[in-house]
């Protein structure tokens, strides 16, 4: 008796007794598995009709028709699915494959009860070797994610309704970490995040599986940004460049035209081989809706993911949205191609994070977001890059999008963002109702790329554009307070007035490459001068539309080449000259 004591414990629970034979082998199959004896003890449980379970050393060995259906239908996961086009065939093919593959085995499983659940959080007293980030299942089906460890307990965070996950339920390791699948079927589709399709249009055929959360690049496995991801908006190519493989923050006051600016540069990927991801955060389902049908309409869902975790979604799905859609950018980037990729809004992002983490009661800190939020959004980041030939030269190009309260960017969110990327793009409220749209501030935008990430022909066009636009809201504050200007102070005015109307750009409508070049070099050789601001838009327009028509092959050549000679860029001075006399 006294030996009996030291020995650790073991259960066997079942509705009948083990007969003394059926003990022997449990106690054979403990020493095997542990190489120790164990004090082994029978629990009656009326609910175990059939079968039995034996729990030792935190592991559940499970012979009940539910245990053994588990392991058929984790095995029926990993199969591999055949190639016919016919689900038909695929359901075939899988059963066929289980029939002679599948035997029943005795494998421990890990298995904890939950103690309280509610708002998408479960506490739970096990399983008791889960790690942070794995999945865990419960008894209805609903999965869940491990996000905080105790030392007698978990928190788990649920990718489903919280209304059939009981107290008491049981809930299972599957020691896997959280994924989505992956593969070119996803294009032109609408999906949650977790993959699954919501926009009606049936099951999408995955290429492989990819981990949500999953290590930056390294230096060593990155190159240079040096290409340009143009957007087609005149004041961001022009000023503030973005690269492939960058990080540009989009930061404003709610509705100050953020996301038309990532649509627009979405829009403006037509054609050119980039594959664009947009991740929706906390938005309207009706605003999601209407964006897909804007792309659909203008053909960008064929290049275009978007993944959608709308308001009425969870705090733990908005929160797993934008890795998701990093997964599904990786495929792409690590098989050589380009990938932009928009996440909008961070700033939304930060608040379902913080509210799954004060349920599951961490510590508040500044403006009651946990410690590690800054974490949250630098492990995200990190994985745009431009990959190294060795590695297949593809790309992700990132565009966060984070909303200020009253213009204000040293708020907490915008300015761990602003620390993480490599510049940022401000649209100021003031501009935009005023008219100036996008409402781009030239003084607080940055790109730290620059002109690296910027074709020649982009770079001799641009000239000193900002400048100018500095030069001329700097002089316009100044003379507010003065009624009498020189000729030479009116003249700097009217110019910068026209430089800022030029720049005015209707939404849905970028512009080509030869479009702006074509564009700056006739505000820069002063061509437009002489016309009133007002009709700046259309003497543009009119000039535009001339070297369409009438030279062809010089707009071909700039597109292609990214190149502007000396003579080319006088050519059209003087030809924008010539046409703004005959406006005139």
């Amino acid at each position: 008796m006294e030996e009996s004591k030291t020995l650790p414990k073991a259960y066997i629970y079942s509705k009948e007794a083990p007969l003394a034979s059926q003990k022997e082998r449990f106690d054979a199959f403990l020493l095997k598995n542990y190489g120790k004896e164990f004090d082994l003890t029978w629990v009656f449980d009326e609910a175990l009709d059939k079968g039995f379970k034996l729990v030792a050393a935190g592991d559940v060995y499970d012979w009940t028709p539910e245990g053994r259906y588990r392991q058929l239908a984790a095995m029926l996961e990993e199969l591999a699915v055949s190639d016919s086009d016919d689900p038909d065939d695929d359901i075939i093919s899988l059963f066929k494959t289980s029939i002679d593959k599948w035997e029943a085995k005795v494998s421990p499983e890990e298995e904890g009860r939950v103690l309280t659940v509610g708002d998408g959080i479960v506490i739970a007293d096990g399983p008791a070797n889960a790690v942070y980030g794995e999945i865990v299942i419960f008894e209805s089906g609903v999965k869940g994610m491990v996000q905080d460890l105790r030392p007698d307990s978990v928190g788990i965070i649920l990718f489903g309704d919280d209304s059939s996950v009981r107290e008491g339920n049981l809930v299972r390791r599957t020691k896997k970490t959280a994924g989505i699948p992956v593969g070119e079927g996803f294009l032109g589709r609408v999906v949650n995040a977790l993959g699954e399709p919501v926009d009606g249009q049936g099951k999408i055929k995955a290429d492989g599986y990819r981990a949500v959360e999953s290590p930056a690049p390294d230096i060593i496995s990155r190159q240079a940004v040096n290409t340009p991801m143009n957007t087609g908006i005149l004041s961001i190519d022009s000023m503030f460049p973005i690269g492939r493989g960058q990080r540009e923050l989009i930061i404003g006051d709610r509705q100050t035209g953020k996301t038309t600016i990532a649509t627009d540069t979405i829009l403006n990927q037509k054609g050119n081989g980039v594959i664009c991801i947009y991740v929706a955060i906390g938005q309207k389902a009706s605003s999601i809706a209407h964006l897909v049908n804007d792309l659909k309409k203008k053909g960008a869902m064929d290049y275009t993911i978007v993944v959608a975790a709308p308001a009425s979604e969870t705090a733990p799905i908005q929160y797993i949205a934008p890795y998701a859609g990093a997964a599904l950018g990786e495929y792409f980037m690590y098989s050589g191609k380009d990938v932009l990729i928009v996440y909008d809004d961070l700033s939304k992002h930060a608040i379902a994070y913080r509210a799954l983490s004060l349920l599951l009661e961490r510590s508040p800190g500044r403006e009651a977001y946990p410690g590690d939020v800054f974490y949250l959004h630098s492990r995200l980041l990190e994985r745009a890059a431009r990959l190294s030939d060795e590695k297949g030269g593809g790309s992700m190009t990132a565009l966060p999008v984070v909303e200020t309260q009253a213009g204000d960017v040293s708020a907490y969110i915008p300015t761990n963002i602003i620390s993480i990327t490599d510049g940022q793009i401000f649209l100021e409220s003031d501009l935009f109702f005023s008219g100036q749209r996008p409402a781009v501030n030239v003084g607080l935008s940055v790109s730290r790329v620059g002109g690296a990430a910027q074709t020649k022909a982009m770079k001799k066009a641009v000239g000193s554009l900002r400048l100018d636009l500095a030069q001329y809201r700097e002089m316009e504050v100044f003379t507010q307070f003065s009624s009498d200007l020189d000729e030479q102070a009116a003249k700097r005015l009217s110019y910068g007035r026209g430089l800022m109307e030029l720049l005015k750009q209707p939404q849905g409508h970028p512009y080509k490459l030869h479009e702006q070049v074509i564009i700056l070099c006739a505000a820069i050789g002063h061509a437009m001068d002489g016309i009133n601001a007002a009709e700046i838009t259309g003497f543009k327009n009119k000039l535009l539309n001339h070297f369409e028509v009438s030279e062809q092959e010089l707009c071909k050549k700039i597109d292609s080449s990214g190149m502007l000679s000396d003579e080319d860029k006088e050519y059209i001075v003087n030809t924008a000259l010539n046409e703004a006399k005959a406006y005139a």
